[in-house]
């Protein structure tokens, strides 16, 4: 059965009862680049090839380049991170070359003990490395089979941190003893493993590597919640509780509702749990979280703490909600999610537009109608007036070459073709070239308010796998790795999607479980914001 975009959106048919809106492309179908775009897409190029010259020349074979000291940082356990994350963007980017080194160093790492002696870090390990060795394996046809074998060992080494019958995983293995660093943990560590260990199943058919990074992510899914659909943070993998009730789409959390939903795309699962589930945290989110600044009138996304108090705050990690919304949103054929996503994504681009450098902060703060409590300090006389002009204030200065405002940008041109954001994207490509470069490749700044900040000595790997990758996109083919045929992790490595489901889930919302603290006094009664209008339901 073949249907329009317009009629998708509103034709809901019931099967068993359940409502079911037919899944939708998510890109815009003929969607074509001006002509400028191609020397914005060689600029972004050649960003890449100059940052990497670097890290060959002071850091080849270990994490990080220290562009200011022209040294290295093995961050990440020693095993070259920067490589294998770069993987993936090379091969976009044609970089054919340097993808064959790449590949060649990738097939001798020895993931049998980290080179550090350091604990490892299943989450970044896992987005890193184990995504992108396989999305590097994807990409090239499966021409190369080493890299399907370090995925294996990798993911061998850290399947130790399920214990005994466990759903939730520990976060940190030592690789030396196979033994698991036995604490605490969050949800975006144990709910973000789904789509790189899903994609060694289908290539090893070991249906083992799925059923243990889904069986964490169902279970955090089916956890009664401070709200509905918005899982707690913390959690505990011994008991599998929640550790609070702190709520946020920033980090610690951020990419596990990212995951919900792309899992589902990603799997094509007749399990309708991980879309309905998005859905109901979307929704939650929509009457729950969201507040207009009192300047400018943008749309920000609140955290919820403990007490269930309201808390001003969001930060550059957060940003990617934007681009995931209109993912889901475009996907699940809900424009009500599309429209607000649309907003965050402006609301983000107005902490690039607002500072000096062209250039976001790591975190920032707004003042809405109900208030600007953030859990911290009241914003000093110099915020009040930064918020004045730019309605946010900036309560963290740094600028660490994260990807998330772009990332969302990204998603926002591919879904409406709105030149607007090729702008933007073309503008953080000259504000990356005016205030991060050195003679030794790129670096964060300390004060993105400053144009003669001071720059910080790493160069993380994600600057290759997500910052140059997505700037690269917007401005490439959008047939090439189109949102409807690769899913992305969140380290911006593609994965290889099959043909879409007819749809996700039941779009309906799942009804809340009620939730308490394992202790103290019970929690008050929450009320929806007034100041957001309660259009939340499907279609």
């Amino acid at each position: 059965m073949l249907v329009s975009p317009r009629i998708a959106r509103i034709l809901v048919i019931s099967t068993f009862s359940f409502p079911i809106a037919f899944a939708g492309v998510v890109q815009l179908p003929s969607l074509v680049l001006p002509a400028s775009a191609a020397a914005h897409r060689d600029a972004v190029e050649k960003i890449f090839t100059t940052s990497y010259a670097a890290y060959k020349k002071f850091a080849f074979g270990h994490d990080d380049l220290s562009p200011l000291s022209a040294g290295f940082s093995d961050g990440r356990n020693g095993w070259g991170a920067t490589i294998v994350d770069s993987l993936s963007t090379m091969h976009i980017m044609g970089l054919d070359d340097l993808f064959a080194e790449a590949v060649n160093f990738s097939s001798k790492i020895d993931f049998s003990v980290s080179q550090t002696g350091d604990t490892v870090s299943v989450f970044e390990t896992t987005i890193r490395y184990l995504g992108g060795l396989l999305s590097a394996y994807e990409l090239s046809d499966n021409q190369f089979p080493a890299l399907l074998q370090k995925a294996k060992e990798v993911a061998d080494k850290m399947a130790f941190v399920w214990v005994g019958n466990h759903d939730v995983p520990y976060g940190f293995i030592d690789f030396s003893t196979n033994s698991p660093t036995i604490s605490t943990s969050n949800i975006a560590e144990a709910g973000t493993l789904s789509l790189e260990w899903s994609t060694l199943t289908k290539h090893t058919i070991n249906q083992t590597y799925s059923d243990l990074a889904v069986k964490s992510l169902r279970h955090i899914a089916n956890l009664a919640a401070p709200l509905p659909g918005l899982a707690a943070q913390g959690i505990d993998p011994t008991s599998g509780n929640f550790v609070g009730g702190y709520v946020s789409w920033g980090g610690g959390s951020d990419s596990y509702f990212e995951y919900l939903i792309k899992y589902a795309r990603l799997s094509n699962t007749d399990e309708a749990l991980f879309a309905d589930t998005w859905l109901t945290a979307v929704d939650s989110s929509i009457k729950f979280l969201l507040r207009n600044s009192t300047v400018g009138n943008h749309l920000y996304l609140a955290d919820f703490d403990s007490s269930r108090k309201i808390r001003h705050v969001s930060s550059h990690l957060a940003c990617f909600h934007g681009g995931n919304w209109l993912y889901g949103g475009r996907l699940l054929n809900n424009q009500t999610i599309i429209d607000y996503g649309l907003q965050l994504v402006d609301a983000c681009w107005n902490t690039y537009a607002s500072t000096a450098t062209g250039i976001g902060p790591e975190g920032f703060a707004f003042i809405s109608s109900d208030g600007n409590f953030t859990g911290g300090s009241a914003p000093s006389t110099s915020q009040i007036a930064f918020n004045a002009q730019h309605g946010f204030y900036i309560t963290s200065s740094a600028y660490i070459l994260r990807p998330e405002v772009l990332e969302s940008n990204f998603y926002a041109y591919r879904v409406t073709g709105d030149t607007k954001y090729l702008d933007r994207a073309a503008s953080a490509v000259d504000s990356f070239n005016k205030f991060l470069s050195t003679p030794n490749g790129f670096a964060g700044i300390n004060n993105v308010n400053s144009a003669s900040s001071s720059k910080i000595d790493d160069t993380e790997s994600f600057w290759f796998a997500e910052v140059l990758k997505y700037l690269y996109l917007t401005f490439d083919d959008p047939k090439h790795i189109s949102l409807d045929e690769w899913v992305f992790n969140t380290e911006a490595h593609p994965f290889k999607a099959p043909a879409p489901r007819l749809s996700y889930g039941t779009g309906t919302i799942r009804p809340g479980k009620p939730f308490s603290p394992k202790s103290g006094p019970p929690l008050p009664a929450v009320s929806p914001n007034p100041f957001i209008p309660q259009t939340t339901q499907p279609i």
